[in-house]
């Protein structure tokens, strides 16, 4: 089929941003899926190994933190947010190091503000430092800096915030681990002849319209912002998949060009940046 010579062209990309989600990171009732990100870490690990160059944008500080402290409920005011988030982020690198650490990978944290996208010097120290992390083989792991966030410079979901890494980090490819397989023709839930797109080359308004916003437990976010972080990236020329993170190993697929989810990608550009 034409749609897998689109697909093949992932195995000349070098810089890789992978971003989990929530629900991909923690079980339904919010505690972590540990296993899963032994898996992770495995994989990213073995992507490194191989000559990428990968940065992990992360989710699930404020669900970790919500975990350690015992609460259950999604907090709603801002300072809440800010608090679970600062308790979890520390929990949340802990995990990843320890799990990081056993393959022999250094990771790095790098917590972000959207004042990288208007500032400029903000913006061109945070590519240098990703950049000397590249150089050191070390793998940065992003998230907001959740803790002085404020409506102003503040992403609003982890999938915008991948979008602009991307960008910073003059990525190939960005991968959006989600709880599903990729996006499909109409709801699947509601439609069991629903099927998935395998590539879009072009974001439509009528594929806006087709897509609704959900949230999940501690997750925020939805088809609507995995969309909008597509278009950041085609705007910058950087392909985009969805998959389902439910086995990350998904990624080797991916990597591979082996059509997993669906592909976003300029269709009429003329070369390709490896």
């Amino acid at each position: 089929m034409e749609y897998t010579k689109d697909w093949n062209n992932i195995k000349q990309y070098q810089r890789i941003v992978v971003k989990v989600g929530t629900s991909t990171l923690s079980y339904p009732n919010g505690r972590l899926n540990f296993r899963r990100i032994e898996q992770l870490t495995s994989v990213l690990t073995d992507l490194q190994k191989s000559g990428k160059k990968v940065t992990l944008v992360s989710s699930g500080a404020i669900g970790v933190g919500s975990g350690r402290l015992g609460i259950t409920t999604k907090p709603t005011h801002l300072d809440e947010k800010q608090a679970l988030a600062a308790v979890g982020q520390a929990e949340l690198m802990k995990i990843y190091q320890k799990f990081f650490e056993s393959q022999d990978q250094k990771i790095a944290q790098v917590l972000l503000t959207k004042d990288i996208v208007d500032v400029t010097e903000r913006r061109l120290n945070a590519m240098n430092t990703l950049n000397a992390l590249f150089e050191m083989d070390v793998i940065p792991i992003i998230n907001e800096n959740d803790t002085i966030a404020t409506d102003e410079i503040e992403f609003g979901d982890n999938d915008t915030l991948s979008a602009y890494v991307a960008v910073l980090a003059k990525a190939n490819l960005l991968v959006l681990l989600t709880d599903i397989d990729g996006l499909y023709t109409s709801d699947p839930r509601e439609n069991e002849n629903a099927s998935i797109i395998p590539t879009i080359s072009e974001i439509t308004t009528e594929i806006e319209k087709s897509v609704q916003g959900t949230s999940n437990g501690f997750g925020t976010g939805g088809m609507i912002t995995k969309i909008a972080a597509a278009r950041i990236c085609m705007d910058q020329d950087i392909s985009v998949v969805i998959s389902n993170g439910a086995n990350p190993c998904i990624l080797k697929n991916i990597v591979e060009g082996k059509p997993t989810g669906t592909l976003f990608h300029n269709k009429d550009r003329s070369t390709l940046k490896v």
